[in-house]
């Protein structure tokens, strides 16, 4: 298992991408087993193989069923999932470092579950991620909050039709869809609904309320070409799928 230098408090930026930039999710099931994967498997009592074996994960898009199973041991985080983001080839996670060790043996499970759910599903072999993730450590709590606008809002927003620039013509639209993004955490981060994914701990301090968070967000992104910090959260990731236009683009 990979072996990050990172310490008990440490926030850090995880993304990857999908093995030769192609598209990670095809359908409305792999995301949601995506997420499965983010609430489940975010355990330090079992491991992913015991996870796959004591629970079938599969979605129905019920909020509800996001819940740890009663007959499970109590579940024992290995990080704070602060905020998360899948889009069609790649994912971004902003994660913190609870316990020691507790990134790398998050990904482990995360990269390994997925890719043999992908594996058995479509009868392939290999690959589904391009190498290891990547992880930057944040350093300051400016870029701690650029860094979740990044992922929270200017993800979904390429997603928006007509893209990053209409979305931003079109904020209180976009920022809308956003919010109804289902395989994004702004919505959790928020209050419009619960997976049982993320935890903002002090995130939640800093920005109590939608509109809060909605006027920085506009702020950061209407300037984050003149910036210092957001285009150091804007991590390169050439390649993108064209955005897709069935019922989870909705």
């Amino acid at each position: 298992m990979r072996k990050d230098e990172f310490t008990v408090g440490d926030y850090v930026h995880v993304y990857n991408r999908g093995n030769r930039k192609m598209a990670i999710v095809n359908d409305e099931a792999d995301r949601w087993r995506f997420l499965d994967i983010l609430r489940y498997f975010n355990n330090e009592g079992y491991s992913a193989k015991a996870i796959q074996e004591l629970f079938y994960l599969k979605k129905t898009g019920e909020c509800e069923s996001f819940k740890w199973p009663a007959k499970w041991q109590v579940q024992k985080p290995l990080v704070e999932i602060i905020a998360y983001c899948l889009m069609p080839n790649h994912y971004h996670l902003l994660l913190r470092e609870i316990r020691a060790g507790g990134v790398s043996a998050f990904m482990q499970k995360l990269g390994v579950g997925f890719t043999n759910y992908v594996n058995a599903k479509y009868d392939e072999s290999g690959k589904v991620f391009q190498g290891s993730y990547k992880a930057k450590l944040i350093g300051s709590e400016e870029y701690l909050q650029y860094v979740d606008a990044y992922i929270h809002v200017l993800n979904p927003f390429e997603l928006f039709d007509g893209g990053f620039d209409a979305a931003m013509e079109n904020f209180d639209k976009a920022f809308q869809f956003a919010l109804d993004y289902q395989f994004c955490g702004l919505g959790e981060a928020l209050g419009s609904r619960n997976f049982s994914i993320i935890d903002r701990g002090e995130m939640k301090d800093k920005f109590p309320g939608t509109e809060i968070y909605k006027t920085f967000a506009y702020d950061a992104l209407l300037n984050h070409s003149n910036d210092d910090l957001l285009p150091l959260a804007m991590i390169d990731m050439p390649g993108e799928a064209p955005a897709h236009t069935d019922s989870w683009k909705s």
